[in-house]
């Protein structure tokens, strides 16, 4: 009989996170104080960041960063996650490819974020803070956050993005039911919000804005700091646990992946993936494609400009050189919140421009016929993120049928969409459309940013 899910103990969750920043031959370039354009030292991340988290984003040198026992105890209620076989899928699809996923909706609240909420929450509590502030923009990372928060007595304020808080009202609830305070962004409560609906009063938010009130918020709070879900290089690390434990599974399995996909907003279920497969390209020459699935509505790595921008809307971040649409760009409100970021992190954007890895956009309605599928193959209903790394991972199959060779497929099922129901009742009723950004909308926003790399 086949094996259909692979398996680890507690015992093999990875000890250590995998810095692959330590492997790159060129290094991402540094992130800069928007004032004097100089570098950022460690130092001049500590009264926004915790030590612990701002000591791993200026990490360049360390591959292996240790994961601390507090932190792997909690990993252990959910984690090893399974490595699972798409055999109903590969039926459907009449492929030759093996395909397989690492289901990360089995985390407690259904999806990959909690890997770094618990490592960011756990370095606050060391610190000892008090309070802690984030954005969330389809609520995942919020509700990560507000479970991590809980667990070491933290109080937490979450800015939703305002369309996804109306969209997705269940998980604000699960926020709420750990005990975080839940506001729809752009909001009254700071001046970035008030300035943002001052000048544009029925603005329905984005991710940038979100962050430009939480971080303004940790700013003034005593004994606050501000934590994220996704983009900078501390993020990334933590969600390496995913592609650690993939790799073990995949020996398991005995294969290995000739493509590894991820989807892609800021970059943390991407990484989290594909990093520990790309170490192997880096440090062995293994031949291993990487391809990050983002949504055609906010292309930053199709169709952005590498570039140092702002993470945030009104500029309050220090300056990161990523592939940007730039920080002022208001994404379509598509389902997949969690996607409608305006830029890529430094190392993802690094990686990019030196052709380590590849990226297509797959458009809204794409995604959600992929997502329906593979719900009738496999059982399990994606979240609108997740599709579209499914989107690309049923064009890879596809493209073996047409070859008649086989391939090797691994993908990141990053979160499940059982509270995203209200998309695919639009989806089923053929009420949802495709977004697409022009050339003209990309180049007006790009016309705005500093050019500070020539």
């Amino acid at each position: 009989m086949s094996t259909k899910k692979f398996l680890l103990e507690e015992k093999d969750i990875p000890t250590a996170w995998y810095n692959i920043v330590a492997d790159m031959k060129n290094k991402p370039l540094p992130i800069l104080n928007p004032q004097t354009k100089q570098p950022l030292k460690e130092e001049d991340l500590y009264p926004l960041f915790s030590k612990g988290a701002s000591h791993q984003e200026m990490n360049t040198t360390d591959a292996w960063i240790e994961i601390p026992e507090e932190v792997r105890e909690l990993y252990k209620v959910w984690r090893p996650t399974p490595l699972v076989r798409a055999y109903g899928l590969e039926k459907m699809l009449d492929t030759p490819a093996h395909i397989y996923f690492k289901n990360e909706s089995v985390s407690p609240i259904g999806s990959h974020k909690l890997n770094s909420a618990i490592a960011q929450a756990y370095y606050c509590k060391q610190e000892g803070i008090t309070n802690i502030t984030t954005e969330t923009g389809a609520g995942q990372w919020g509700a990560a956050l507000s479970y991590a928060a809980k667990a070491f007595g933290l109080e937490l304020a979450v800015y939703m993005v305002k369309v996804s808080y109306h969209q997705k009202p269940y998980r604000r609830s699960i926020m709420q039911t750990f005990g975080a305070q839940v506001i729809a962004s752009p909001s009254m409560s700071t001046k970035a919000g008030r300035k943002i609906l001052t000048d544009h009063p029925n603005y329905q938010g984005s991710l940038g804005t979100a962050i430009s009130e939480a971080v303004e918020l940790a700013m003034q709070t005593p004994n606050c700091k501000y934590t994220l879900g996704s983009v900078l290089n501390h993020v990334m690390l933590h969600q390496t646990v995913i592609g650690l434990e993939a790799e073990k599974q995949m020996e398991m399995a005995g294969e290995y992946p000739d493509v590894v996909i991820g989807c892609f907003g800021g970059g943390s279920n991407f990484s989290g993936i594909t990093f520990p497969f790309l170490r192997h390209k880096l440090t062995e020459g293994k031949d291993v494609r990487v391809i990050a699935a983002e949504p055609a509505s906010c292309p930053k790595l199709t169709r952005g400009q590498f570039q140092y921008d702002f993470g945030d809307e009104a500029g309050y971040t220090p300056l990161i050189p990523m592939f940007t649409l730039g920080h002022n760009f208001a994404p379509a409100n598509i389902h997949a919140g969690g996607l409608r970021y305006h830029g890529a992190g430094s190392i993802v954007s690094q990686l990019m421009k030196d052709g380590l890895m590849s990226a297509y956009d797959v458009k809204q309605l794409d995604t959600f016929q992929a997502a329906t599928l593979f719900a009738q193959a496999e059982g399990i209903i994606p979240a609108p993120e997740s599709s579209h790394a499914i989107a690309v991972a049923i064009r890879e199959a596809l493209e073996a049928k047409e070859e008649g060779k086989t391939r090797t497929i691994l993908f990141n099922l990053s979160g499940h969409g059982l509270i995203d129901m209200a998309a695919y009742d639009q989806y089923l009723a053929g009420d949802l459309t495709n977004y697409e950004v022009t050339d003209e909308e990309v180049a007006n926003n790009l016309s705005e940013l500093e050019k500070i790399i020539k």
